[in-house]
């Protein structure tokens, strides 16, 4: 019984294709009645697989020995699955911090005092909104929980055991129990049977100790499934169900329940809080408003660096705010008409300008930098007045037509007009 020399399709294959006591008997009398004809290759090897003594027993039992280890792992993995489940739901500070927040808001809404409600409503809860903002009964939950319990967590990541025991169809696994019951016992009457033709004794113990595991097995499964179903029973009557609730109530269906309000709690939670980290980060931008960005706190403090050239800047717009004053003061009397003089040279008007506007500055403030700054603010070229330039005529070479008349045309002009130059000249 080896899986590499056959797997587990072979062997179903090689069982339908066992043939009948009918079949053999046709088979046999066909090769009596033609003993010179050959079989064909199907009848040979239909008669072929009759000559081996229990066929179908020894296909049954290595089919059971390459089935179990993976029928005894979808029985188990779901009972542990749901034995944590209860444990999670049980010890989960989160759900019951919903649960008791929801009791608060229907007694609130109801005008009622019930002591708690059933859990089919879980899912009507995202369904349920209100009538102003039209947000949903659990967007109101979820900012409920998250303002008394900060602690409280999106509670769909601490339930995984629920949301997988809710993939699960326990009814089903209660049905591939019995069948592996079922089978096992079919095993030991296979291997009796095999043992009648001359079994190889070691053989036959390797065979009897693997019956042996897995009726041990099947029997801990057992006794596990029941316990764990058990208590999931008590855990419907710590819910408050009734007896004939709890009868009525699939271990599915209560799981999926759960699992899906714990990811609709988890969705709204996140968007609750995008929403607060929004209008977290608008208070913020709202405190500095209209402000300077030297006005907020991260520019309050200044070192000592700084205070200096903010002084040395203060200093030189005081300097430069004397100096544009004065420059007002001739740029308004130099917009009068002027009279065309010889003047001084342009080198003089800057000289006796820097120097007046030296004289004029506050001796406290005469420092070498300053005076520099002055000088090339007072001489850059880019501060002077653009000289106005005068309009020239349109038409330079416009002729008055009486003057044209008295002198006369040209030659050209008049062959231009069509006149004859031999003509007498026009005179007004």
């Amino acid at each position: 019984m080896d899986s590499v020399a056959m797997n587990r399709e072979g062997i179903e294959m090689i069982l339908k294709m066992i043939p009948s006591d009918e079949e053999k008997t046709r088979i046999q009398e066909a090769q009596m009645q033609n003993p010179d004809t050959p079989l064909g290759a199907a009848e040979q090897f239909l008669l072929t697989l009759s000559s081996i003594s229990e066929l179908t027993a020894r296909l049954n039992f290595w089919a059971f020995k390459l089935d179990y280890e993976t029928m005894e792992q979808e029985v188990a993995e779901p009972l542990m699955d749901l034995k944590e489940a209860m444990e999670q739901l049980k010890n989960n500070k989160t759900l019951r911090y919903i649960l008791a927040t929801l009791l608060a808001i229907g007694n609130f809404l109801n005008g009622a005092q019930c002591k708690g409600f059933q859990l089919d409503y879980l899912a009507k809860v995202p369904e349920v909104k209100d009538t102003v903002h039209k947000q949903s009964l659990l967007y109101h939950l979820c900012t409920m929980v998250m303002e008394k319990f900060p602690e409280s967590t999106d509670l769909y990541s601490e339930i995984g055991a629920v949301t997988r025991s809710s993939k699960v169809d326990f009814d089903l696994l209660t049905l591939n129990l019995a069948k592996m019951e079922k089978q096992c016992r079919s095993s030991w009457d296979n291997l009796k049977a095999l043992a009648k033709h001359n079994m190889a004794s070691p053989m036959k113990n390797r065979l009897t100790e693997f019956l042996k595991d897995c009726t041990e097995r099947i029997a801990i499964l057992k006794i596990v499934h029941r316990r764990v179903i058990n208590r999931f029973n008590k855990l419907l009557i710590f819910t408050g169900m009734t007896p004939q609730a709890i009868k009525d109530t699939n271990i599915n269906h209560f799981c999926k329940t759960i699992s899906e309000f714990a990811l609709e709690y988890r969705t709204t939670r996140e968007r609750v809080l995008q929403q607060q980290k929004k209008k977290a980060n608008q208070r913020e931008r709202n405190k500095t408003r209209g402000k300077m960005i030297t006005d907020t706190k991260n520019f309050a403090g200044k070192s000592k660096k700084e205070k200096k050239e903010e002084e040395e800047a203060n200093a030189l717009k005081a300097v430069l705010k004397h100096g544009a004053m004065n420059g007002e003061v001739n740029l308004n009397t130099s917009m009068e008409p002027r009279v065309r003089t010889r003047g001084k040279s342009t080198g003089e008007a800057r000289r006796s300008s820097t120097s007046k506007g030296a004289k004029d500055a506050d001796p406290d403030d005469n420092t070498e930098e300053i005076m520099e700054r002055l000088v090339k603010t007072a001489t850059n070229p880019g501060t002077r007045l653009i000289p106005r330039e005068r309009k020239r005529a349109r038409q330079v070479n416009r002729k008055s037509l009486r003057r044209t008349l008295k002198s006369g045309l040209s030659e050209q002009e008049s062959k231009a007009l069509g006149i004859s130059s031999k003509s007498n000249p026009v005179n007004i």
